[in-house]
């Protein structure tokens, strides 16, 4: 057998770039999903108009995408959407008392909200922006966990009903 070329190394790589990892999804699910994330984002936005809360925020869209969109991933479970935020917003408030208005605060919320997520095995990858935002927005605080709290609230709420209406999908995952 001859060793590769660059060529078919090449090909490889490339066909490996169009590989899809997902299943075909259903369209009808697939409609529901779209609605329903629609329809949690109005929700969120909706509150967001009364109450004066910033409560539109971007990790909490990347959330209704797991939520609605992968209900049946570990990153999606209550438990995961829930402690990730927490840890994300804990580490976050701590970076930044420990290096305060610096930049190096956010980048090392991020890796920390990682391992510790992983480490207590409730990874939510939009929980990882927090930090992020809170460099950006200066978002800190009782402020910072008040607003995810209601959000993921309402999303988790809102993903219960929605996955019972059919085709009906196991959400929150049951342990049995």
């Amino acid at each position: 057998m001859s060793p590769p070329t660059d060529r078919s190394r090449m090909r490889t790589f490339l066909k490996s770039l169009s590989t899809r990892h997902e299943p075909p999804v259903d369209t009808v699910a697939n409609l529901k999903a779209g609605f329903a994330a629609i329809l949690g984002m109005a929700i969120v936005g909706k509150l967001a108009a009364m109450t004066g809360l910033p409560l539109l925020l971007a990790p909490l869209g990347a959330t209704a995408g797991l939520l609605f969109g992968q209900p049946s991933s570990p990153l999606s479970q209550p438990i995961n959407v829930m402690g990730g935020y927490l840890i994300g917003t804990i580490v976050c408030e701590a970076a930044f008392l420990a290096f305060p208005g610096d930049w190096l605060a956010a980048a090392v919320a991020v890796g920390v909200t990682i391992v510790l997520m992983r480490g207590l095995r409730v990874t939510h990858s939009p929980a990882a922006a927090l930090p992020i935002l809170g460099f950006g927005r200066g978002l800190h605080g009782i402020e910072l966990f008040v607003v995810i709290f209601i959000g993921c609230v309402v999303l988790i709420a809102l993903a219960m009903v929605i996955h019972n209406i059919p085709p009906k999908r196991d959400y929150p995952h049951r342990v049995e």
